[in-house]
């Protein structure tokens, strides 16, 4: 049976003046986006044409809410009100929608931004909060969640597609979240390693985290962050290592 994965970044972080990432070599090498929606980052002009470059490119479009907090890049982690929170999730995602359809374009995918994510993989209410807000949205969103978090947990009681992701250029803890950013090592930045190290956990249908511990992962796609200095060379590390696997990078299809 061939293996196949789909390929990811973070991208349409920039707004106004302000410049972040090379989306457009990116969107040459990935076959999904996750495109701010103005909470994090982006602006209108940005997810136009991010999203207008990810369609001609026939790479998948997707949400990518966050925390409204554009000063600290959705980054920080904040106390906000249950419902006050869900309307922040439905106000992103609903821009998100229309702006693709503004462009004969269609959003297929949601995913979680930065603290906002990290909070729900530790807390299934949380997760099952926010993905129901963006459901009443869209309720045909596939959620691309952090495999073998609380994500799965809220998506499994939730009934809804969904699609399971690892990361190539972060570090693992044992429990399958990610490493703090705050601490060494918890952004891979070789394009070689995280290449090699994405062959291995796909080929082992498990997440390896620091230590070494395998845990069994539903791995449906595999995301690099459009922020990182080498974010292009390690898509393309990651991409060549996969292929040279005899591993196939396509579009995800829901579970």
């Amino acid at each position: 049976m061939t293996m196949r994965v789909d390929l990811n970044a973070d991208m349409g972080e920039s707004f106004g003046p302000w410049r972040m990432g090379d989306d457009a070599a990116l969107l040459r090498t990935v076959t999904s986006a996750n495109i701010a929606c103005g909470g994090h980052a982006g602006d209108a002009d940005v997810m136009s044409a991010t999203m207008t470059l990810a369609h001609t490119n026939g790479v998948g479009i997707g949400a990518h809410p966050g925390f409204m907090d554009l000063a600290g890049f959705g980054r920080n982690r904040m106390s906000v009100p249950r419902a006050t929170l869900q309307n922040q999730i439905r106000y992103q995602v609903a821009a998100s929608i229309g702006m693709a359809r503004s462009i004969g374009a269609k959003v297929r995918h949601l995913k979680l931004h930065g603290a906002l994510s990290n909070m729900a993989s530790e807390d299934p209410v949380l997760a099952r909060d926010l993905y129901e807000a963006a459901l009443s949205v869209d309720p045909d969103l596939i959620v691309m969640i952090l495999a073998a978090t609380a994500h799965q947990q809220a998506v499994e009681e939730l009934g809804c597609g969904w699609a399971g992701e690892i990361f190539a250029d972060r570090a693992y803890n044992d429990d399958a979240t990610l490493v703090d950013r705050s601490i060494e090592g918890a952004v891979i930045h070789d394009p070689a390693i995280a290449g090699a190290r994405m062959v291995e956990m796909v080929k082992a249908r498990a997440i390896i985290t620091d230590s070494g511990k395998h845990i069994p992962a539903s791995i449906d796609t595999i995301c690099l962050h459009g922020d990182t200095p080498t974010a292009v060379e390690i898509a393309r590390s990651v991409r060549s290592a996969l292929e040279s696997a005899g591993i196939t990078v396509q579009t995800f299809d829901k579970r």
